[in-house]
């Protein structure tokens, strides 16, 4: 009776997750008239132009030229066609080619209106059906390989987003200054929301929030010390040059945000562990209990740090691509691209190593209080 009731509450949650799915699917193919913008759907396109040329990094390339023909779906030229063009390369670096079916947010010439044929410029494309249908393949792939807690994966996730976005707003009214407290405000309601949603309101998810609020204070603050102590030498902010803001203080920001990640992730593991084999065996002795977190700690380690290597510095592969392509020395590349980087895998590395430890004998403490309360 009772798994008969659980297949039929599953039955009824995926049921309902697939009308929401095809229902927001639905809308954002046919939302066009929620938009200000004039949107164009291109229905007609044609090469006109052909042309080799050789780029600002002395690169040879193709430059192409495009005629588009387009029904504009919204707004108060509803209906009517529009002719537009588009240059687009062979490497795609800057540029989109367009083909038939393709959604583009364009500007109505205001000397064309009184012709058959609209004429205009390409503004953007509309890509939000796309971003929708990755979203549900990503919600459904949660809830496929994590049930419930997936599902609860995917509601900390957008709670995240929603806080993110509301403390960049409230920075963006207030002075530089408030960046870090901000930062730092975050980021404890990041750690709650997740682990809670995540793992409940029990004993292991307490520990983890607790410890991973005091890892990410300490490596902020080693980090705040080491960049003070050698007043940023090496960094190259460079790559932050378009900000009109602090670029240290900026920087600080997202290394808290980024390791906050990483630290949570292994503070769990350890919290999640040392109290799962306690509850298989409450009679387990505090040094067999400390030998084994360690070896859980010690394998996490590893594969957790090279995770944020590969995750910082994949963001830079274009960039040292073209750098390679145009023989620049190899000091200056890394230098140039991979200064933050690095800085941002070495504080992530460091928040991981001091996660194990920690992790493991604060959860011991709490497990010696559980077993002397029983």
């Amino acid at each position: 009776m009772g798994i008969g009731l659980f297949l039929q509450k599953r039955a009824l949650f995926i049921s309902v997750l697939v009308v929401l799915c095809l229902a927001s699917l639905l809308f954002v193919w046919n939302n066009h008239s929620f938009y200000e913008r004039s949107i164009a759907k291109v229905v007609e396109t044609e090469l006109i132009s052909e042309e080799e040329v050789v780029d600002t990094f002395q690169n040879e390339d193709v430059l192409y030229e495009q005629r588009l023909l387009g029904e504009i779906l919204n707004g108060d030229y509803e209906g009517r066609q529009i002719e537009l063009t588009n240059s687009f390369s062979a490497s795609g670096g800057f540029d989109l080619e367009f083909r038939e079916g393709n959604e583009l947010f364009v500007s109505v010439y205001a000397d064309s209106v009184e012709e058959d044929v609209l004429n205009g410029t390409i503004n953007d494309v509309k890509r939000d059906h796309y971003l929708v249908a990755v979203g549900w393949l990503f919600l459904f792939v949660l809830v496929a390989v994590g049930n419930r807690q997936g599902l609860y994966s995917a509601l900390s996730l957008g709670v995240n987003g929603l806080i993110l976005f509301f403390a960049l707003d409230v920075y963006m009214q207030t002075s530089n200054s408030w960046l870090l407290p901000i930062a730092g405000v975050s980021a404890v309601l990041f750690t709650i929301v997740t682990l809670l949603l995540v793992n409940g309101a029990n004993r292991k998810t307490y520990t983890a929030i607790l410890v991973t609020l005091i890892v990410t204070a300490i490596t902020m603050l080693l980090a705040f010390l080491v960049i003070r102590a050698f007043d940023g030498e090496g960094l190259r902010f460079e790559e932050m040059q378009f900000l009109t803001r602090p670029y240290e203080l900026v920087f600080l920001a997202g290394l808290l945000i980024g390791s906050l990640g990483a630290v949570m992730d292994v503070a769990i593991t350890m919290s999640a562990s040392v109290f799962g084999m306690f509850e298989e065996d409450k009679k387990i002795d505090m040094k067999t209990l400390k030998q084994s977190g360690l070896e859980i700690g010690r394998d996490v380690m590893g594969t957790m740090t090279n995770i944020m290597f590969f995750a910082y510095v994949s963001g830079s592969i274009p960039a040292l691509l073209l750098y390679f392509r145009n023989h620049s020395p190899l000091d200056f590349m890394l230098s140039m691209n991979l200064s933050l980087e690095i800085a941002r895998a070495l504080v992530g590395g460091i928040g991981i190593v001091l996660a194990i430890p920690i992790g493991l004998y604060v959860s011991l403490f709490f497990v010696k209080r559980k077993k002397v309360t029983e």
